[in-house]
């Protein structure tokens, strides 16, 4: 019952309540094409748009064990293992755009930006869960830290969506399917230059999720200075002061 209440807490009430706008937004597109086609080969978008919610999830529990002063407590561990174990699903609604690969069709286009409606809210959604346990990282390590823990969660996010899309493994196999899981990634640490795509793909993806990361980051700490400043040719207008007239 946790989880309902942050929503609405006025420090992320504003995200959540655009989070949770576009999702349905998401969920809406996908019923309607449904309807359209007569066909349901899209609504695994729904499920993969409901794993990325689970960083967010997870980023929210933790956040908030920090702020209540559980800050060494086993659950905080915890929550943080779990939280960068699903993070890679929060941007792994890009990967589907394979989908549309091999042939070109009727409603490739619609599907195309279909795809990238969810895409894009579910990167989103993991930047908002990446931007909440940056937070608690940059108050007990400082700020360098923590701008190092964004580049060791780019570089894990890019490395896990490339075993979920061509290893074919899920989060949920670190307990389900523990051998599967560590022969697969031991067979890619052997030879990860194998083929192009076992190393490019995961670095680029990294690379993609840092930089955007950063930008996103840069825009939400942008200072209201046109907001502030007068119009061209009009005088700067100054606060008035609260105290009594004379």
């Amino acid at each position: 019952m946790k989880i309902p209440m942050f929503l609405f807490q006025r420090e992320t009430r504003a995200p959540m309540l655009a989070l949770t706008f576009a999702s349905a937004v998401c969920v809406a597109l996908v019923a309607a094409r449904i309807v359209w086609t007569h066909n349901v080969r899209y609504s695994f978008l729904v499920w993969n748009l409901f794993l990325a919610w689970l960083p967010l999830a997870f980023a929210l529990l933790f956040h908030h064990d920090y702020q209540r002063g559980a800050g060494k407590g086993w659950r905080l561990a915890v929550l943080g293992a779990a939280w960068l174990l699903f993070f890679p699903n929060a941007a792994y609604i890009f990967t589907d755009l394979i989908h549309l690969t091999g042939r070109f069709y009727r409603h490739f286009w619609v599907d195309m930006v279909l795809i990238l409606i969810c895409a894009l809210t579910g990167l989103v959604l993991g930047f908002v869960s990446l931007y909440l346990t940056h937070s608690v990282v940059e108050r007990k390590l400082g700020r360098v830290a923590s701008w190092l823990f964004v580049a060791m969660a780019a570089g894990l996010g890019g490395f896990g969506i490339y075993v979920g899309r061509f290893l074919h493994f899920n989060s949920w196999d670190v307990l389900a399917k523990p051998v599967a899981l560590y022969q697969g990634i031991g067979a890619w640490a052997t030879e990860p230059t194998a083929n192009p795509t076992t190393l490019a793909f995961p670095v680029l993806f990294a690379t993609f999720l840092f930089i955007a990361y950063v930008m996103l980051f840069a825009l939400t700490h942008m200072q209201p200075a046109l907001a502030a400043s007068p119009p061209p040719g009009r005088p700067e207008i100054k606060p008035q002061g609260l105290g009594r007239e004379r």
